[in-house]
């Protein structure tokens, strides 16, 4: 299974405004560099370090409420095409030449997205269309374009 890394977003502070970049280190300790979630804390397990979202699960969820928003408004920091991300805990995901992530668990929905669309955190719900949170096992920059394999 191979997919594309179709778009980086970060946010520098909790309900800050989501920045879109194209290029961005990734590491153990930090997650997505310059977004605050990445940053383990003392005794924390850094299982949300990294965000990821299908685009084809967005469409979906776009379509199903009858908005078109930008993925980044989902709050996630990749956004995955091409491929359909694990539903399982413990599934390694490759990105660009270095980087490697591990699937810790699905990334719930909040009322931030209600917000966003009336009925889109219940569009976002069914098979782990709100996407998967993901720890950072290797390190290093991943870019646009990047391509994204799922390790068996």
């Amino acid at each position: 299974m191979l997919g594309t890394l179709a778009g980086i977003a970060r946010h520098g502070r909790p309900k800050g405004p989501m920045e879109t970049v194209d290029h961005v280190e990734v590491t153990l300790d930090g997650g997505i560099h310059g977004d605050f979630r990445g940053t383990i804390k003392p005794g924390g397990k850094g299982r949300r370090q990294v965000t990821l979202i299908e685009r084809a699960d967005w469409d979906a969820a776009m379509e199903e409420v009858g908005h078109s928003l930008p993925w980044f408004e989902r709050r996630s920091n990749l956004l995955v095409e091409g491929l359909d991300l694990p539903q399982r805990a413990g599934t390694k995901v490759h990105i660009g030449d270095d980087v490697v992530l591990t699937i810790t668990r699905e990334t719930d929905p909040c009322e931030r997205m209600e917000a966003l669309a009336p009925g889109l955190k219940a569009a976002l719900l069914p098979d782990w269309r709100g996407g998967a949170c993901s720890r950072v096992l290797v390190g290093g920059i991943i870019r646009v374009g990047d391509s994204i394999r799922v390790e068996p």
